[in-house]
């Protein structure tokens, strides 16, 4: 039997998207991870709105909010006492129809992803591991090491690296990995507290160079603690870390149910790609855990390139579309990964400014931003990855109203202007009335209108009315036409060769 033409190295939440959506495009591939199993550890527990939106256009969203918590505040504690409360319930209303941060642990989170992956007729390959691998033009040829210590070697077109930190793939590319280890020594638990008082908040405990979290872990009364093992400590326990976690949270703990320690590092590969091997998740960026960032960004990688390969792989866009990855996903890695260290090493700076910082700044400067609208809307964008956009990419161009090429999709909040969106595929949106000679253009290229009539939540939103916009696979919008603009959206498909309508029929291979 003929090797399927993509193989996915790692099952972490950034593999088994990759593998779920190029299910969903037709794409056959094998999906390989070095562990027995899913996760058993938890450290991952913020999905943002961004995130369930992808989900969304699999069906999916739904049955995830449902298994997790959605998280209505942030209480900032220092020295053991409240310092403020950060009301954060609904705070993205009318940007997203997901306006929260949902918590739901890593494991479970993929536990989910494998199920579904499942009532596909998906199986991940346990127990497998990636050797080595070369590639020439055409292929990829990789040695990988199955169960039983038996080995093989197979051919792909492509090869996508979302084996995580110390990934194979990256060190099989010869990618720099620039960046650095934070000096502390995590220590993450799952616990039950003497006084239970289990709410829907996020708790953050700060003092000079330490930190803690308190946080719904898991249906139930369980909470999850995380935060800072205390120096000098060797051979750290749960009972090592207690009179910290306690003293900064301001609790007492009656059970340990789960008990372990990592460590946290800020780092982005030199590139994303080489030849036909490419990098995802972990692989190609590494964050400190301010604002749950890092498991929701690999989603996104596996989001942004899984489309692409489908359109290349299934002859409907030239390889060029790939060179659009790495520069569209590799600019807000860096950005990420340098405003995520900032704000950390701010949280635990020591001395008068740090104390400064924690005590009087984030007490009263946070509350007050999430108070106004702007600044809710502000937090909003940042924490959720809405704001994600790619002006310089390749395939990004024109404007019309407020949206420009490159930018997400903006929600309606009116009409479901995201529905179309579970097609995964091409599609052109209008919000008032279109233009005649655009329904011929549209017809010509077989790209579906969808078209909406014009609302307060459209204009709000930054639509222009009777403009046209080419949304991608994505959700992103390709190209943004003013109304009356004809003739655009067909010199746009030639000049990127570009085919729209049916797939052609099953994925073949495609020269890099």
């Amino acid at each position: 039997m003929p090797h399927p033409p993509v193989l996915i190295v790692g099952a972490g939440p950034t593999g088994l998207n990759m593998a779920l959506r190029l299910a969903q495009h037709g794409v056959p591939f094998r999906l390989i991870d070095q562990h027995e199993g899913p996760a058993q550890e938890s450290r991952a527990l913020a999905v943002h709105a961004r995130t369930l939106e992808f989900y969304r256009q699999l069906g999916l969203a739904e049955a995830l909010v449902a298994a997790g918590t959605e998280v209505e505040g942030i209480r900032l504690h220092e020295g053991g006492q409240e310092r403020a409360h950060i009301d954060i319930k609904g705070i993205g209303r009318g940007l997203s129809p997901y306006p929260f941060i949902l918590d739901l642990p890593q494991d479970e989170h993929e536990h989910l992803l494998v199920a579904w992956l499942r009532e596909r007729g998906v199986e991940v390959e346990r127990a497998t591991s990636l050797l080595s691998f070369r590639q020439d033009g055409t292929g990829v040829e990789a040695s990988i090491a199955a169960p039983g210590g038996r080995a093989e070697t197979a051919r792909f077109d492509y090869l996508l690296g979302c084996d995580g930190a110390r990934s194979k793939v990256r060190e099989g590319i010869g990618t720099g990995f620039d960046g650095g280890t934070y000096q502390h020594l995590y220590y993450v638990a799952d616990v039950r507290l003497e006084s239970p008082d289990r709410g829907k908040d996020f708790h953050l405990a700060t003092g000079p160079e330490t930190f803690a979290l308190r946080l719904p872990a898991r249906k139930g009364d369980m909470e999850r603690l995380i935060g800072f093992v205390p120096d000098g400590i060797e051979q750290p326990t749960f009972e090592t870390v207690r009179g910290s976690a306690e003293h900064l949270l301001g609790v007492k703990v009656a059970e340990v149910n789960w008990f372990s320690t990592y460590r946290v590092h800020h780092r982005v590969a030199s590139s994303f790609r080489r030849g036909r091997a490419f990098l995802l998740g972990d692989a190609g960026h590494l964050h400190s855990p301010v604002g749950g960032q890092g498991m929701n960004t690999g989603i996104g990688d596996a989001v942004n390139l899984s489309w692409k390969l489908a359109e290349v792989l299934q002859g409907r866009a030239p390889p060029a579309l790939l060179d659009t990855y790495e520069p569209e996903r590799i600019a807000f890695a860096r950005e990420l990964v340098a405003t995520t260290d900032r704000m950390f090493r701010a949280v635990v700076a020591e001395g008068f400014a740090g104390s400064l910082f924690r005590t009087t700044a984030m007490p009263m400067l946070l509350p007050a931003a999430a108070h106004f609208a702007a600044g809710r809307r502000a937090l909003f964008r940042f924490a959720s990855q809405i704001r994600i956009h790619y002006p310089d990419s390749a395939f990004s161009e024109g404007r019309a109203g407020g949206i420009a090429g490159g930018d997400r999709l903006p929600w309606a909040d009116g009409p479901d202007n995201f529905a179309p969106l579970t097609s995964l595929d091409w599609h052109v949106q209008v919000h008032g009335e279109a233009d005649a000679a655009l329904g011929a253009e549209l017809e010509e290229l077989a790209l579906p209108l969808h078209r909406f009539d014009w609302s307060g939540g459209a204009e709000r939103a930054g639509f222009a009315r009777g403009a046209a916009y080419l949304v991608r696979p994505d959700g992103h919008v390709a190209l943004a036409l003013e109304r009356g603009a004809t003739g655009r959206l067909r010199a746009y498909a030639g000049r990127h060769g570009l085919r729209f309508g049916p797939s052609p029929g099953a994925p073949r291979s495609a020269q890099a």
